[in-house]
């Protein structure tokens, strides 16, 4: 069984707390992502998880198994670290090799260890068992480096490099594969690349996996779900798409994805609809707030039209402002507009076609939002 729950863990260093509460429930064979800046604790709960550091209080269980008092080298975790963590003397079979000479190490007697040392410290001299060789060169070639098994790590890509350090882990079979930012070292093409092919293998071995990032970019578009973190605590839980369209707070909004963000106030409702202002700027939502004192309003910069000259829209469903444009960013498929609404910068994108207009800066423009693209926290 490779699920993993955690119950009310705290994690405190001294006077310092640096996990609040931690709750999480997550499923087997599930990819799930921990993402917040730095410094917000997702590190540490995967370190508590892995059992390098030791929670304050609370409760780990993998499987039906409570872990928290359990050393590291007992919970049937596989771990890829930031730096990947390869031994640079040792070749890629060493390397991967190294875990299952370990484990036979800690299961042999005095005679058998003293061959696992000598191939350990020497694999040209001490030989390594057919069994050991076949799951090596069988994880190799399912990483696509069996023809790089006899070169030194130091030789290798980024890239490679990673798949080494993903290979070491998978060849354990370990219950849960954590990873801990392992795609940040990468240029942004090669990390593109590798989250295809760390999700393709996850999802081929079923294996539950927990995934610490700061890059939202790389939780959207792998895990199953995210926990987004900020300050050692847990602010929302969701697949990508929950957290994209229905953020729960100004920060989730801020962080995942790019937004505008107002502060607003409720005039009313009238048809359904919440009619709020900000500035002198009223906007029509199909969403009620859940405080109507005090209400964000939060708007995707893609859900935001540009109008043609002489284009109308219905005014049930979209309201109609007005903007001036302060810089255009030219981006390929796209085009990003800086634009003064009110006194309040707003960011516009849409999509750029060839031959397409591209406002420049104060122009006059006007925009529509559709009622349900409105969301106020």
């Amino acid at each position: 069984m490779g699920s993993v729950k955690i119950n009310n863990m705290t994690k405190s260093f001294g006077d310092f707390t640096a996990l609040h509460e931690i709750n999480l429930d997550i499923q087997e064979g599930e990819f799930f992502a921990l993402l917040g800046p730095s410094g917000c604790g997702k590190t540490t709960t995967m370190r508590c998880i892995a059992g390098f550091e030791q929670p304050t209080t609370g409760q780990i269980l993998i499987g039906d198994k409570e872990v928290a008092k359990v050393p590291a080298n007992k919970r049937n975790c596989g771990m890829v670290f930031q730096s990947y963590a390869l031994f640079p003397h040792m070749n890629v079979f060493d390397n991967v090799a190294y875990s299952l000479n370990i484990r036979e190490l800690n299961k042999s007697n005095f005679f058998k260890k003293l061959g696992i040392y000598v191939r350990i410290l020497n694999s040209k001299i001490g030989k390594t068992p057919k069994s050991i060789e076949k799951k090596v060169m069988e994880i190799l070639e399912y990483v696509e480096l069996s023809k790089h098994a006899h070169r030194l790590t130091s030789e290798l890509s980024g890239g490679q490099q990673q798949r080494v350090a993903l290979a070491r882990a998978l060849v354990m079979e370990p219950a849960v594969l954590l990873m801990d930012e392992p795609l940040s070292n990468l240029d942004q093409k090669l990390r593109h690349s590798m989250r295809n092919t760390i999700r393709s293998i996850q999802q081929d071995l079923g294996i539950t996996t927990i995934f610490v990032t700061h890059d939202q970019e790389e939780a959207m578009s792998m895990a199953d779900r995210i926990a987004v973190m900020d300050q050692g605590r847990i602010i929302q839980i969701g697949t990508p798409t929950d957290l994209y369209s229905n953020p729960s707070t100004p920060f989730i909004a801020n962080f995942v994805g790019t937004s505008n963000i107002f502060i607003g106030e409720y005039l009313g409702e009238e048809n359904g609809l919440s009619t709020i202002k900000f500035d002198e700027v009223v906007l029509r939502s199909s969403h009620e707030p859940k405080n109507k004192s005090e209400i964000h309003i939060v708007i995707r910069p893609e859900h935001i039209r540009v109008l043609e000259e002489n284009e109308n829209v219905d005014p049930q469903q979209y309201s109609v402002f007005e903007g001036i444009v302060e810089m255009s960013t030219y981006l390929g498929p796209t085009v990003r507009y800086d634009l003064k609404v009110g006194n309040q910068l707003m960011i516009v994108d849409t999509t750029y076609s060839s031959g397409s207009n591209i406002y420049q800066e104060g122009k006059s423009v006007r925009l529509a939002i559709e009622n349900e693209r409105v969301l106020l926290i």
